[in-house]
Protein backbone atom coordinates (compact mmCIF):
# COMPACT_ATOMS: atom_id res chain seq x y z
CA UNK A 1 0.00 0.00 0.00
CA UNK A 2 1.88 3.37 -1.04
CA UNK A 3 1.91 6.19 1.46
CA UNK A 4 -1.22 8.18 -0.30
CA UNK A 5 -3.64 5.17 0.67
CA UNK A 6 -1.99 4.46 3.34
CA UNK A 7 -3.18 8.10 4.78
CA UNK A 8 -6.35 7.31 3.77
CA UNK A 9 -7.12 5.07 6.34
CA UNK A 10 -5.73 6.16 9.23
CA UNK A 11 -7.79 6.08 11.80
CA UNK A 12 -7.17 9.76 12.49
CA UNK A 13 -6.67 11.49 9.33
CA UNK A 14 -6.32 15.39 11.05
CA UNK A 15 -3.11 14.38 12.42
CA UNK A 16 -1.66 13.44 9.26
CA UNK A 17 0.30 16.57 7.10
CA UNK A 18 -0.05 15.15 3.52
CA UNK A 19 -4.34 14.75 4.33
CA UNK A 20 -4.41 18.70 4.92
CA UNK A 21 -1.87 19.11 2.25
CA UNK A 22 -3.81 17.44 -0.18
CA UNK A 23 -7.26 18.91 0.90
CA UNK A 24 -7.32 21.96 -1.13
CA UNK A 25 -7.16 19.54 -4.25
CA UNK A 26 -10.16 17.74 -2.81
CA UNK A 27 -12.16 20.92 -2.58
CA UNK A 28 -11.50 21.52 -6.34
CA UNK A 29 -12.34 18.38 -7.27
CA UNK A 30 -16.06 18.48 -5.00
CA UNK A 31 -16.30 21.56 -7.12
CA UNK A 32 -15.62 20.30 -10.17
CA UNK A 33 -17.55 16.73 -9.81
CA UNK A 34 -20.84 18.95 -8.52
CA UNK A 35 -20.70 21.21 -11.96
CA UNK A 36 -20.82 18.38 -13.84
CA UNK A 37 -23.40 16.32 -12.27
CA UNK A 38 -25.51 19.90 -12.23
CA UNK A 39 -24.76 19.85 -16.16
CA UNK A 40 -26.39 16.73 -16.49
CA UNK A 41 -29.70 17.99 -13.80
CA UNK A 42 -30.12 21.29 -15.72
CA UNK A 43 -30.00 18.81 -19.13
CA UNK A 44 -26.79 20.96 -20.39
CA UNK A 45 -25.16 17.15 -20.70
CA UNK A 46 -27.76 14.27 -21.96
CA UNK A 47 -28.34 11.17 -20.32
CA UNK A 48 -28.47 8.71 -22.77
CA UNK A 49 -30.99 5.93 -21.25
CA UNK A 50 -31.13 2.01 -23.29
CA UNK A 51 -33.94 0.45 -24.07
CA UNK A 52 -32.73 -2.46 -22.55
CA UNK A 53 -32.50 -2.35 -18.75
CA UNK A 54 -29.00 -1.22 -17.44
CA UNK A 55 -27.53 -2.42 -14.28
CA UNK A 56 -24.63 -0.52 -12.66
CA UNK A 57 -22.68 -2.63 -10.14
CA UNK A 58 -19.97 0.24 -8.69
CA UNK A 59 -18.74 2.24 -5.79
CA UNK A 60 -18.04 5.75 -4.44
CA UNK A 61 -14.57 4.57 -3.62
CA UNK A 62 -11.20 3.83 -5.46
CA UNK A 63 -9.61 0.60 -4.84
CA UNK A 64 -11.09 -3.30 -5.43
CA UNK A 65 -14.27 -3.63 -3.21
CA UNK A 66 -15.29 -6.49 -5.04
CA UNK A 67 -17.43 -5.80 -7.88
CA UNK A 68 -16.61 -8.32 -10.35
CA UNK A 69 -17.87 -10.99 -7.90
CA UNK A 70 -21.23 -9.46 -8.22
CA UNK A 71 -21.40 -8.82 -11.66
CA UNK A 72 -20.40 -12.84 -12.03
CA UNK A 73 -23.32 -13.34 -9.61
CA UNK A 74 -25.64 -11.67 -11.32
CA UNK A 75 -25.10 -13.21 -15.12
CA UNK A 76 -25.36 -16.78 -13.15
CA UNK A 77 -28.73 -15.49 -11.67
CA UNK A 78 -29.72 -14.54 -15.53
CA UNK A 79 -28.57 -17.76 -16.83
CA UNK A 80 -30.33 -19.55 -14.45
CA UNK A 81 -33.34 -18.00 -15.38
CA UNK A 82 -32.23 -18.50 -19.68
CA UNK A 83 -31.69 -14.69 -20.27
CA UNK A 84 -29.11 -13.14 -22.04
CA UNK A 85 -26.53 -10.81 -20.26
CA UNK A 86 -24.15 -8.18 -21.46
CA UNK A 87 -21.54 -7.10 -19.43
CA UNK A 88 -19.63 -3.47 -20.12
CA UNK A 89 -16.19 -2.67 -18.76
CA UNK A 90 -14.25 0.65 -18.89
CA UNK A 91 -11.37 -2.22 -19.29
CA UNK A 92 -9.02 -0.89 -16.88
CA UNK A 93 -5.30 -1.51 -17.51
CA UNK A 94 -6.33 -2.24 -21.65
CA UNK A 95 -5.00 -0.96 -24.44
CA UNK A 96 -6.78 -1.71 -27.58
CA UNK A 97 -6.28 -0.40 -30.70
CA UNK A 98 -9.73 -0.15 -31.29
CA UNK A 99 -12.79 0.40 -29.13
CA UNK A 100 -15.35 -0.83 -28.18
CA UNK A 101 -13.76 -3.95 -28.17
CA UNK A 102 -15.54 -7.43 -27.68
CA UNK A 103 -13.76 -10.08 -24.96
CA UNK A 104 -14.11 -13.71 -25.03
CA UNK A 105 -12.27 -15.81 -22.31
CA UNK A 106 -8.99 -16.12 -25.30
CA UNK A 107 -8.87 -12.48 -25.21
CA UNK A 108 -5.66 -10.58 -23.89
CA UNK A 109 -5.67 -8.77 -20.64
CA UNK A 110 -3.48 -5.99 -21.60
CA UNK A 111 -5.62 -5.59 -24.73
CA UNK A 112 -9.01 -5.47 -22.93
CA UNK A 113 -7.95 -5.89 -19.01
CA UNK A 114 -7.82 -8.03 -16.75
CA UNK A 115 -11.05 -8.38 -14.68
CA UNK A 116 -13.32 -8.53 -18.32
CA UNK A 117 -11.31 -11.63 -19.02
CA UNK A 118 -12.08 -12.88 -16.34
CA UNK A 119 -16.06 -11.79 -16.38
CA UNK A 120 -15.97 -13.51 -19.86
CA UNK A 121 -14.07 -16.74 -18.60
CA UNK A 122 -16.02 -17.73 -15.55
CA UNK A 123 -19.48 -16.39 -17.46
CA UNK A 124 -19.43 -17.54 -21.03
CA UNK A 125 -21.46 -14.28 -21.39
CA UNK A 126 -20.40 -11.38 -24.08
CA UNK A 127 -18.35 -8.66 -22.46
CA UNK A 128 -17.61 -5.49 -24.29
CA UNK A 129 -14.91 -2.68 -23.29
CA UNK A 130 -14.21 0.84 -24.24
CA UNK A 131 -14.01 4.36 -22.07
CA UNK A 132 -17.37 5.35 -23.47
CA UNK A 133 -20.10 3.56 -21.54
CA UNK A 134 -22.75 4.33 -24.21
CA UNK A 135 -21.03 3.62 -27.42
CA UNK A 136 -20.40 -0.13 -25.18
CA UNK A 137 -24.15 -0.07 -24.94
CA UNK A 138 -24.84 0.51 -28.20
CA UNK A 139 -22.68 -2.39 -29.47
CA UNK A 140 -24.12 -4.66 -27.04
CA UNK A 141 -27.87 -4.22 -28.07
CA UNK A 142 -26.90 -3.98 -32.02
CA UNK A 143 -24.79 -7.30 -31.84
CA UNK A 144 -26.43 -9.31 -29.07
CA UNK A 145 -30.22 -8.17 -28.51
CA UNK A 146 -29.35 -9.10 -24.69
CA UNK A 147 -31.98 -8.75 -22.15
CA UNK A 148 -29.92 -6.87 -19.73
CA UNK A 149 -26.74 -5.01 -19.75
CA UNK A 150 -24.74 -5.12 -16.65
CA UNK A 151 -22.13 -2.23 -16.04
CA UNK A 152 -19.06 -3.05 -14.32
CA UNK A 153 -18.07 0.14 -12.35
CA UNK A 154 -19.39 3.12 -14.26
CA UNK A 155 -21.41 4.73 -11.15
CA UNK A 156 -19.91 8.05 -11.71
CA UNK A 157 -20.68 7.87 -16.12
CA UNK A 158 -23.78 9.85 -16.12
CA UNK A 159 -23.99 10.12 -19.82
CA UNK A 160 -25.09 6.40 -19.42
CA UNK A 161 -28.70 5.69 -18.09
CA UNK A 162 -29.36 3.58 -15.70
CA UNK A 163 -32.50 1.22 -14.40
CA UNK A 164 -30.29 -0.16 -10.91
CA UNK A 165 -27.63 0.96 -9.30
CA UNK A 166 -25.81 -1.40 -6.83
CA UNK A 167 -23.06 -0.10 -4.45
CA UNK A 168 -20.30 -2.66 -2.98
CA UNK A 169 -18.66 -1.56 -0.56
CA UNK A 170 -15.71 -3.12 1.53
CA UNK A 171 -16.57 -4.28 5.04
CA UNK A 172 -13.23 -3.80 6.36
CA UNK A 173 -12.34 -0.43 4.91
CA UNK A 174 -15.42 1.13 4.47
CA UNK A 175 -15.12 4.47 3.51
CA UNK A 176 -11.55 5.70 4.66
CA UNK A 177 -11.25 8.84 5.94
CA UNK A 178 -14.59 10.21 4.52
CA UNK A 179 -12.49 12.15 2.38
CA UNK A 180 -13.18 12.97 -1.53
CA UNK A 181 -10.04 12.12 -4.07
CA UNK A 182 -6.99 12.67 -3.73
CA UNK A 183 -6.82 13.72 0.51
CA UNK A 184 -9.04 10.35 0.62
CA UNK A 185 -10.29 7.55 -1.29
CA UNK A 186 -14.18 9.10 -2.32
CA UNK A 187 -15.26 9.61 -5.73
CA UNK A 188 -18.43 11.06 -4.40
CA UNK A 189 -19.42 12.29 -0.93
CA UNK A 190 -21.31 9.54 1.11
CA UNK A 191 -24.62 11.26 0.78
CA UNK A 192 -24.98 9.73 -2.79
CA UNK A 193 -25.81 6.52 -0.79
CA UNK A 194 -29.22 7.94 -0.32
CA UNK A 195 -29.65 7.56 -3.79
CA UNK A 196 -28.77 4.03 -4.93
CA UNK A 197 -31.18 0.98 -4.86
CA UNK A 198 -29.18 -1.02 -2.63
CA UNK A 199 -25.48 -1.09 -0.92
CA UNK A 200 -24.18 -4.35 -0.32
CA UNK A 201 -21.26 -4.87 1.96
CA UNK A 202 -18.18 -7.41 0.84
CA UNK A 203 -17.99 -9.26 4.07
CA UNK A 204 -18.97 -7.94 7.61
CA UNK A 205 -22.77 -8.46 8.87
CA UNK A 206 -24.64 -5.51 7.78
CA UNK A 207 -28.41 -6.19 6.93
CA UNK A 208 -26.66 -6.63 3.02
CA UNK A 209 -24.17 -8.38 2.70
CA UNK A 210 -22.17 -11.34 0.75
CA UNK A 211 -19.28 -13.73 1.50
CA UNK A 212 -16.95 -14.60 -0.83
CA UNK A 213 -16.92 -18.09 -1.06
CA UNK A 214 -14.53 -20.43 -1.79
CA UNK A 215 -14.94 -23.06 -4.95
CA UNK A 216 -11.39 -24.40 -5.20
CA UNK A 217 -8.22 -23.90 -5.83
CA UNK A 218 -6.73 -24.25 -9.80
CA UNK A 219 -3.61 -24.41 -12.22
CA UNK A 220 -3.11 -20.95 -13.70
CA UNK A 221 -1.61 -23.04 -16.46
CA UNK A 222 -4.71 -24.89 -17.48
CA UNK A 223 -7.30 -24.51 -15.04
CA UNK A 224 -7.14 -27.92 -13.79
CA UNK A 225 -8.34 -28.81 -9.99
CA UNK A 226 -5.71 -28.81 -8.32
CA UNK A 227 -5.03 -32.19 -6.00
CA UNK A 228 -3.27 -31.70 -2.63
CA UNK A 229 -4.86 -34.53 -1.04
CA UNK A 230 -5.81 -32.60 2.38
CA UNK A 231 -2.17 -31.90 3.25
CA UNK A 232 -1.01 -28.50 3.99
CA UNK A 233 1.07 -26.57 1.47
CA UNK A 234 3.34 -24.03 1.88
CA UNK A 235 4.13 -21.38 -1.32
CA UNK A 236 4.11 -17.21 -1.69
CA UNK A 237 1.10 -15.22 -1.88
CA UNK A 238 1.11 -12.74 -5.03
CA UNK A 239 -1.55 -10.39 -5.66
CA UNK A 240 -2.34 -7.21 -7.59
CA UNK A 241 -5.80 -5.93 -6.04
CA UNK A 242 -6.65 -3.49 -4.08
CA UNK A 243 -7.07 -4.98 -1.25
CA UNK A 244 -4.44 -8.24 -0.46
CA UNK A 245 -5.24 -8.52 3.03
CA UNK A 246 -8.42 -10.26 2.09
CA UNK A 247 -7.02 -13.33 -0.56
CA UNK A 248 -4.33 -13.74 2.28
CA UNK A 249 -6.67 -14.45 5.12
CA UNK A 250 -8.96 -16.78 1.70
CA UNK A 251 -5.41 -18.49 1.71
CA UNK A 252 -5.10 -19.15 4.98
CA UNK A 253 -8.47 -20.92 5.53
CA UNK A 254 -8.07 -22.97 2.61
CA UNK A 255 -5.15 -24.27 4.65
CA UNK A 256 -2.11 -23.31 2.50
CA UNK A 257 0.68 -21.87 4.83
CA UNK A 258 1.76 -18.25 3.19
CA UNK A 259 5.63 -18.29 3.83
CA UNK A 260 6.27 -14.96 1.89
CA UNK A 261 3.45 -12.41 0.29
CA UNK A 262 4.08 -10.22 -3.06
CA UNK A 263 2.48 -7.10 -3.47
CA UNK A 264 1.82 -5.57 -6.70
CA UNK A 265 -0.11 -2.10 -7.74
CA UNK A 266 -3.77 -2.97 -8.47
CA UNK A 267 -4.16 -4.66 -12.12
CA UNK A 268 -0.54 -4.86 -12.50
CA UNK A 269 0.96 -6.35 -15.50
CA UNK A 270 2.46 -9.57 -14.58
CA UNK A 271 5.50 -10.78 -16.36
CA UNK A 272 8.60 -13.44 -16.18
CA UNK A 273 10.47 -11.19 -14.62
CA UNK A 274 8.09 -10.90 -11.41
CA UNK A 275 8.76 -14.05 -10.65
CA UNK A 276 12.61 -14.72 -11.42
CA UNK A 277 13.65 -15.94 -7.93
CA UNK A 278 10.78 -18.09 -7.20
CA UNK A 279 11.70 -21.03 -9.17
CA UNK A 280 10.47 -24.21 -7.43
CA UNK A 281 7.91 -22.49 -5.01
CA UNK A 282 4.51 -22.70 -4.88
CA UNK A 283 2.95 -19.76 -6.24
CA UNK A 284 -0.67 -18.79 -5.49
CA UNK A 285 -2.54 -15.93 -6.49
CA UNK A 286 -6.16 -14.44 -7.32
CA UNK A 287 -8.56 -15.33 -10.49
CA UNK A 288 -8.06 -12.10 -11.43
CA UNK A 289 -4.12 -12.06 -11.81
CA UNK A 290 -3.89 -15.70 -12.96
CA UNK A 291 -5.92 -14.43 -16.12
CA UNK A 292 -2.74 -12.57 -16.91
CA UNK A 293 -0.03 -14.93 -16.27
CA UNK A 294 -1.79 -17.49 -18.05
CA UNK A 295 0.72 -17.57 -20.98
CA UNK A 296 3.89 -18.05 -18.65
CA UNK A 297 2.62 -20.00 -15.84
CA UNK A 298 4.16 -22.66 -14.32
CA UNK A 299 2.96 -26.20 -13.24
CA UNK A 300 2.85 -25.29 -9.49
CA UNK A 301 1.48 -21.67 -9.57
CA UNK A 302 -2.30 -21.95 -8.54
CA UNK A 303 -4.99 -19.90 -8.43
CA UNK A 304 -8.10 -19.71 -5.61
CA UNK A 305 -11.47 -19.51 -7.13
CA UNK A 306 -14.30 -17.40 -5.21
CA UNK A 307 -17.92 -16.94 -5.71
CA UNK A 308 -20.11 -14.14 -4.45
CA UNK A 309 -22.24 -15.66 -1.47
CA UNK A 310 -25.24 -13.21 -0.64
CA UNK A 311 -26.96 -13.21 2.56
CA UNK A 312 -30.54 -13.96 2.72
CA UNK A 313 -31.28 -10.67 3.12
CA UNK A 314 -29.53 -9.33 -0.03
CA UNK A 315 -30.24 -12.45 -2.01
CA UNK A 316 -34.51 -11.42 -1.52
CA UNK A 317 -33.69 -7.80 -2.30
CA UNK A 318 -31.85 -8.19 -5.06
CA UNK A 319 -34.65 -10.73 -6.59
CA UNK A 320 -37.17 -8.17 -5.97
CA UNK A 321 -34.85 -5.36 -7.70
CA UNK A 322 -34.09 -7.55 -10.80
CA UNK A 323 -38.08 -8.03 -11.10
CA UNK A 324 -39.17 -5.01 -11.81
CA UNK A 325 -36.55 -4.24 -14.89
CA UNK A 326 -36.59 -7.36 -16.42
Amino acid sequence: MSLLERSWYQKHWYINPLTWLLLPLSVLFWLISNFRKLLFKLAVKKTITSSVPVIVVGNISVGGNGKTPMVIWLCEYYKKRNKKAVVISRGYGGKSVHYPCDVNESSSPSQCGDEPVLIAKRTGFPVIVGPNRVENIKQAVDKYQPDVIISDDGMQHYQMGRHLELCIVDSKRQFGNGLLMPAGPLRETKKRLNSIDLVIENGGSAQFHYILAQSGLYKVKDDCPANFENHKVSGIAVSAIGNPARFEVSLAQANINIIDKKHFRDHHKFTKNDFANDSNINIFMTEKDAVKCKAFAKDNWYYLRVDASPNTNTQKKLERLLKTIT
